[in-house]
Protein backbone atom coordinates (compact mmCIF):
# COMPACT_ATOMS: atom_id res chain seq x y z
CA UNK A 1 0.00 0.00 0.00
CA UNK A 2 1.75 3.34 -0.81
CA UNK A 3 1.38 6.21 1.69
CA UNK A 4 0.41 9.65 0.22
CA UNK A 5 2.63 12.01 2.07
CA UNK A 6 1.24 15.16 3.23
CA UNK A 7 3.27 18.39 3.17
CA UNK A 8 2.53 19.76 6.56
CA UNK A 9 3.18 23.11 5.72
CA UNK A 10 -0.09 24.61 5.77
CA UNK A 11 -1.48 22.15 8.30
CA UNK A 12 -1.86 23.21 12.20
CA UNK A 13 -0.51 20.52 13.89
CA UNK A 14 -0.62 19.34 17.49
CA UNK A 15 1.82 17.25 19.26
CA UNK A 16 1.52 14.48 21.93
CA UNK A 17 4.36 12.76 23.09
CA UNK A 18 3.63 9.13 22.97
CA UNK A 19 6.59 7.22 25.13
CA UNK A 20 10.14 8.01 26.26
CA UNK A 21 12.77 5.68 26.90
CA UNK A 22 15.80 5.74 28.23
CA UNK A 23 18.61 3.72 26.05
CA UNK A 24 22.05 2.94 27.35
CA UNK A 25 25.04 1.91 25.34
CA UNK A 26 28.02 -0.44 26.95
CA UNK A 27 31.29 1.02 26.14
CA UNK A 28 34.33 0.67 27.83
CA UNK A 29 34.21 3.60 30.45
CA UNK A 30 30.64 2.36 31.35
CA UNK A 31 27.10 2.94 30.01
CA UNK A 32 26.26 5.86 27.77
CA UNK A 33 23.04 6.92 28.41
CA UNK A 34 20.70 8.75 25.70
CA UNK A 35 16.46 9.36 25.33
CA UNK A 36 14.31 7.74 22.80
CA UNK A 37 10.91 9.86 22.26
CA UNK A 38 7.95 8.65 20.24
CA UNK A 39 5.75 11.51 18.92
CA UNK A 40 2.50 11.63 16.62
CA UNK A 41 1.42 14.83 15.35
CA UNK A 42 -1.67 15.44 14.23
CA UNK A 43 -4.16 18.00 13.20
CA UNK A 44 -7.84 16.71 14.20
CA UNK A 45 -9.01 16.40 11.14
CA UNK A 46 -7.60 13.60 8.37
CA UNK A 47 -4.23 13.99 9.10
CA UNK A 48 -1.68 12.32 11.43
CA UNK A 49 2.33 11.26 11.59
CA UNK A 50 4.34 9.15 14.15
CA UNK A 51 8.19 9.88 14.10
CA UNK A 52 11.54 8.87 16.59
CA UNK A 53 14.36 11.20 17.65
CA UNK A 54 17.08 10.39 19.91
CA UNK A 55 19.28 12.40 21.90
CA UNK A 56 21.28 13.20 25.11
CA UNK A 57 18.46 15.38 26.83
CA UNK A 58 14.61 14.66 26.60
CA UNK A 59 13.53 18.28 24.85
CA UNK A 60 16.26 17.91 21.85
CA UNK A 61 14.43 14.22 21.33
CA UNK A 62 11.08 15.17 21.27
CA UNK A 63 12.05 17.85 19.25
CA UNK A 64 13.75 15.19 16.70
CA UNK A 65 10.71 13.06 16.91
CA UNK A 66 8.02 15.69 15.88
CA UNK A 67 10.03 16.93 12.96
CA UNK A 68 10.71 13.23 11.91
CA UNK A 69 6.64 12.85 12.71
CA UNK A 70 5.82 15.58 10.79
CA UNK A 71 7.82 14.63 7.69
CA UNK A 72 5.60 10.61 7.60
CA UNK A 73 2.38 12.41 7.91
CA UNK A 74 -0.33 10.55 6.18
CA UNK A 75 -3.97 10.93 5.31
CA UNK A 76 -6.88 8.91 6.94
CA UNK A 77 -10.10 7.94 5.62
CA UNK A 78 -12.65 8.99 7.62
CA UNK A 79 -16.51 8.92 7.87
CA UNK A 80 -18.30 11.54 10.49
CA UNK A 81 -16.24 11.11 13.64
CA UNK A 82 -15.64 7.19 13.19
CA UNK A 83 -13.82 5.01 10.87
CA UNK A 84 -15.58 3.34 7.54
CA UNK A 85 -15.14 -0.49 8.53
CA UNK A 86 -13.55 -2.55 11.08
CA UNK A 87 -9.72 -3.21 10.48
CA UNK A 88 -6.64 -4.97 12.21
CA UNK A 89 -3.22 -3.20 11.97
CA UNK A 90 0.15 -5.28 12.46
CA UNK A 91 3.49 -4.26 13.43
CA UNK A 92 5.87 -6.61 14.39
CA UNK A 93 4.30 -8.39 17.44
CA UNK A 94 2.08 -5.63 18.16
CA UNK A 95 -1.56 -6.10 16.66
CA UNK A 96 -4.50 -3.59 16.96
CA UNK A 97 -8.18 -4.39 16.34
CA UNK A 98 -10.02 -0.79 15.19
CA UNK A 99 -13.60 -0.69 15.18
CA UNK A 100 -16.54 2.13 14.22
CA UNK A 101 -18.34 3.03 16.74
CA UNK A 102 -21.72 5.08 17.54
CA UNK A 103 -21.74 8.86 17.57
CA UNK A 104 -21.11 9.73 21.88
CA UNK A 105 -18.92 6.67 22.24
CA UNK A 106 -16.14 8.31 22.51
CA UNK A 107 -12.35 6.83 21.92
CA UNK A 108 -12.65 3.06 24.13
CA UNK A 109 -8.03 2.51 23.27
CA UNK A 110 -5.12 2.49 25.54
CA UNK A 111 -2.60 4.96 26.01
CA UNK A 112 -0.48 5.12 22.30
CA UNK A 113 -3.46 4.22 19.63
CA UNK A 114 -6.14 7.01 21.61
CA UNK A 115 -2.85 9.58 20.59
CA UNK A 116 -2.99 8.31 17.54
CA UNK A 117 -6.81 8.43 17.07
CA UNK A 118 -7.52 11.59 18.56
CA UNK A 119 -4.85 13.48 16.70
CA UNK A 120 -6.03 11.56 13.37
CA UNK A 121 -9.73 13.41 14.30
CA UNK A 122 -11.36 10.33 14.89
CA UNK A 123 -13.70 11.11 17.95
CA UNK A 124 -15.81 7.53 18.43
CA UNK A 125 -14.23 3.99 18.20
CA UNK A 126 -13.54 1.12 19.53
CA UNK A 127 -10.03 -0.45 19.48
CA UNK A 128 -8.79 -3.52 21.11
CA UNK A 129 -4.25 -3.93 21.56
CA UNK A 130 -3.63 -7.50 20.65
CA UNK A 131 -0.49 -9.43 21.45
CA UNK A 132 2.39 -6.62 22.40
CA UNK A 133 1.93 -3.77 24.09
CA UNK A 134 5.33 -2.44 23.22
CA UNK A 135 4.49 1.77 22.44
CA UNK A 136 6.13 1.49 19.05
CA UNK A 137 4.79 -1.85 17.67
CA UNK A 138 1.34 -0.47 18.87
CA UNK A 139 1.55 2.95 17.10
CA UNK A 140 3.21 1.57 13.88
CA UNK A 141 0.31 -1.15 14.25
CA UNK A 142 -2.55 1.71 14.49
CA UNK A 143 -0.55 3.25 11.67
CA UNK A 144 -0.65 0.28 9.55
CA UNK A 145 -4.73 0.27 10.02
CA UNK A 146 -5.37 3.52 9.49
CA UNK A 147 -3.72 4.07 6.25
CA UNK A 148 -5.53 0.84 4.79
CA UNK A 149 -9.37 2.32 5.76
CA UNK A 150 -11.35 3.19 2.46
CA UNK A 151 -14.57 4.99 2.17
CA UNK A 152 -17.08 3.74 0.08
CA UNK A 153 -16.57 6.07 -2.59
CA UNK A 154 -13.26 5.09 -2.79
CA UNK A 155 -14.04 1.29 -3.49
CA UNK A 156 -16.79 2.51 -6.41
CA UNK A 157 -14.02 4.46 -7.90
CA UNK A 158 -11.44 1.75 -7.68
CA UNK A 159 -14.15 -0.85 -9.14
CA UNK A 160 -15.59 1.77 -11.75
CA UNK A 161 -18.82 1.50 -10.21
CA UNK A 162 -21.33 3.88 -8.38
CA UNK A 163 -21.54 4.08 -4.71
CA UNK A 164 -25.32 3.18 -4.53
CA UNK A 165 -23.58 -0.48 -6.13
CA UNK A 166 -21.37 -1.02 -4.08
CA UNK A 167 -23.89 -0.26 -0.26
CA UNK A 168 -26.16 -2.32 -2.11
Amino acid sequence: MRRTKIDAGELDLEERVVSISRVAKVVKGGRNFRFSALVAVGDHNGHVGIGTGKALEVPEAIRKAAQNARKNLVSVSLLDSSIPHEIYGVSGAGKVFLKPAAPGTGVIAGGPVRAVCELAGISDIRTKNIGSNNPRNTVNATMDALTRLKTAENVAKLRGKSVEEILG
